[in-house]
């Protein structure tokens, strides 16, 4: 497994991260036995970091996660596991819309009983990284709720402060960037959604910040399983995520993706990932993994050579200005 620096925060983290939301829900069934045996799986392979969230099944992720760091500190293990979490505004628009009021959405005292819960579920002290889940535009200029996670930080209750992009917007971060305001950013990245290349990355390279890409997948799309007639459960995620005729013409795009790489003897996750990582921004890379299967296949990415500038040139392409997929077409 390679190591990156993320951002200027003195940390090396394992490029090829464990994305923890299906584990803990929302994503069909799961049980806990796969779960757990996947994160030690991939921990014996070299990761070392973990992303999670209280929504990610009302903070069971995060327990199985603190099961499986209490049971590897047991056995002798001495590594440092790096786990990042994050903590959602309070009830109301998602994401938060521009007339949403940030000491309202994220007041002090949600905020301090909100880190509590977190600290208790994961059996630690300090957060490693506490993430906001999400964030809105209209804040930046008074980002009031980063105030409290200083003085959290200060406190030893926070390692990093960091916050995960809302979709429709994911440039509003730039500015915290350029403020000072965050240590770490979330971001969607990947072979359809190639935005964050123009500027969010290229600045995060240049403030220090650490870059977490998640969805480097689309939900799945791009590991070329999927077909135009895939049927999801009614607990998945991806059942509205992919409705209508969102799917077929997913898929169809997916395919092409498929041809590009005909030759190259790559699997389409496989260049997902590598697409990614071809970013020097990028920190790591948080694919979802729910079995031991997934584990192995993820990380041993990260020991695959880099693409070619031409497959790379080549796989740009295929960026798909879809807008904010919930809101339509």
């Amino acid at each position: 497994m390679k190591l990156r620096s993320f951002g200027r925060h003195g940390f090396n983290c394992s490029e090829i991260g464990f994305g923890a939301w299906a584990i803990g829900g929302a994503w069909g069934a799961q049980a806990d036995t796969d779960s757990l045996a996947a994160l030690h799986r991939a921990l014996d392979l070299g990761c070392n970091f973990i992303d999670t969230a209280a929504g990610y099944g009302e903070g069971r992720s995060e327990r199985l996660i603190a099961q499986v760091l209490r049971e590897r500190a047991t056995k002798g293990h001495a590594e440092k596991i790096f786990v990042a979490t994050k903590t959602p505004p309070t009830a109301g628009l998602w994401p938060p819309s521009p007339y949403c009021v940030a000491d309202e959405r994220y007041p002090e005292a949600y905020l301090r009983e909100n880190v509590a819960e977190r600290l208790r579920n994961l059996g630690t002290d300090r957060l490693d990284l506490l993430q906001l889940h999400t964030w809105t535009r209209a804040w930046n200029r008074n980002p009031t709720p980063f105030k409290v996670l200083r003085a959290l930080q200060r406190e030893g209750k926070l390692g990093l402060i960091g916050v995960s992009t809302p979709e429709h917007d994911q440039n509003c971060v730039i500015d915290l960037m350029r403020g000072g305001w965050v240590d770490a950013v979330q971001v969607i990245y990947n072979l359809f959604e190639q935005e964050p290349a123009a500027e969010l990355l290229d600045v995060a390279k240049e403030c220090g910040v650490g870059i977490i890409v998640r969805v480097a997948f689309d939900e799945g799309s791009l590991t070329g399983k999927f077909t135009a007639d895939t049927k999801f459960p009614p607990d998945d995620f991806r059942r509205g995520y992919f409705e209508g005729d969102r799917l077929a013409r997913t898929v169809a795009r997916a395919e092409q993706i498929r041809a590009d790489l005909a030759g190259t003897n790559l699997t389409m996750a496989q260049a997902a990932l590598k697409f990614v990582l071809a970013h020097p921004a990028v920190s790591t890379v948080i694919p979802g993994i729910r079995n031991v299967a997934q584990a192995e296949a993820n990380c041993a990415v990260s020991d695959l050579p880099p693409l070619s500038a031409a497959l790379l040139q080549k796989l740009r392409r295929h960026n798909w200005r879809r807008g904010f997929w919930y809101g339509g077409k």
